[in-house]
């Protein structure tokens, strides 16, 4: 209901007949062809400041994007999301078009889900919930766990998670807190911590391990979703490491995987994107020049050479531009770049047992109550449509 109101205030702002179009991203399609396609000039996009330029390379192909066009069918307004916290908005003027950057309006849900397994877990979650993103992401959260397809009817599954919704839609990605089967009247739980999956004793679980792709002089701009100018009181996003280094520095893959893009990338210049095992996407930024022989379908090995730093594209000065992705979704490689793979100790563990105990205690609980599917209190509801476009 509050949708629908939301779409009516939008509407009767324009007009009856004005009206919204929800539209997905071509593969391919950049910032300044959508522009051109639209019959708008490139200096709205040459006018943005170099942060928000360089933030255009990350649209992402697939991603919904909302057009709103006036009875006449010409442009009005264009909410473009970058990641999942902020959108680029661009907004018709009493002269041309202006561009900001705004946050993302959504719904935040906590739920939980409990079911008896009848023939797979992933095709049971399907099932209950439609929600094909949940399955495949349960099945992630035990690669490395009990194996979820030894599973048989009978034995039971938990998954405490969270989502967000926007326009009435499901938005961004499943991020799962817990997940917890019963098989043979035994209990095996799966926590998310730190970026990555853990046992309940803080063993990591997933395999997949990345290391320095660069050796840097220090890190001139750390990774940040949203953040909020003091003064100027606009929105900027950093999603990646920045290291600094001399132009024609090594780059190395940070993982092994195969190479899915090079070339240029925007504001990004001279860009490399490998894809790894697990959902993982590692992506080199303002390269000076590309590793010989290096092409997209290649398949490279951890710390193999594959480029140059250098400072093309919309660069401050020379660096690496460092970015990792899972599910597309921008997250700190901070939080995944590791010396060693081993189990949680010390400080850390202690941290770790304290955050899964409560979890833990709720999954348990949501099984001996035998629920189907709930919705928890914990509902955080945001206006449909953002204010700036009413």
């Amino acid at each position: 209901m509050r949708k629908v109101v939301g779409l009516l205030m939008l509407l009767y702002s324009f007009g009856f007949a004005a009206y919204l179009e929800e539209l997905k991203w071509p593969k391919g399609e950049t910032f300044l062809t959508f522009l051109e396609k639209n019959g708008l000039p490139p200096s709205i996009y040459y006018s943005l400041e170099r942060e928000d330029q360089e933030l255009a390379a990350e649209i992402v192909a697939g991603v919904r994007y909302h057009v709103l066009r006036s009875e006449d069918h010409s442009l009005e307004q264009v909410l473009i999301p970058i990641g999942e916290e902020l959108q680029m908005h661009l907004k018709k003027g009493a002269d041309t078009f202006v561009m900001e950057i705004i946050p993302i309006v959504y719904q935040s849900e906590d739920l939980v889900l409990s079911l008896d397994i009848q023939h797979s877990p992933h095709s049971d979650i399907i099932k209950k919930t439609n929600n094909h993103a949940l399955a495949n992401e349960f099945s992630s959260s035990f690669r490395g766990g009990v194996n979820v397809r030894s599973l048989q009817k009978g034995d039971r599954l938990v998954v405490l998670y969270h989502q967000k919704r926007r326009l009435g839609k499901q938005f961004g990605t499943i991020n799962i807190d817990v997940s917890m089967i019963e098989t043979g009247k035994k209990e095996h739980y799966v926590f998310y911590y730190q970026e990555s999956y853990y046992d309940a004793a803080g063993k990591e679980l997933e395999n997949f391990l990345l290391a320095n792709p660069v050796n840097y002089t220090r890190i001139s701009s750390p990774f940040s979703t949203k953040r909020l100018h003091p003064i100027l009181k606009t929105y900027r996003a950093h999603l990646g490491i920045d290291y600094a280094a001399r132009v024609g520095t090594p780059v190395k893959s940070a993982g092994s995987g195969k190479v899915v893009f090079v070339g240029n990338k925007g504001g990004y210049g001279k860009t490399i994107e490998v894809s790894h095992d697990s959902s993982y996407k590692t992506l080199y930024a303002h390269l000076n020049g590309f590793a010989k022989g290096l092409s997209r379908g290649k398949s490279v090995k951890q710390g193999q050479l594959i480029g140059y730093v250098g400072n093309t594209g919309l660069s401050s000065g020379p660096h690496l531009h460092f970015g990792l992705y899972r599910n597309n979704t921008a997250i700190n490689p901070a939080s995944v770049v590791k010396i060693a793979k081993n189990s949680l100790g010390g400080k850390e563990l202690k941290a770790f047992l304290a955050y899964s105990e409560g979890l833990k205690q709720k999954a348990h609980n949501a099984l001996t109550q035998k629920h189907s599917f709930v919705v928890e209190e914990n509902f955080e509801y945001a206006h449909s449509l953002d204010k700036k476009m009413l």
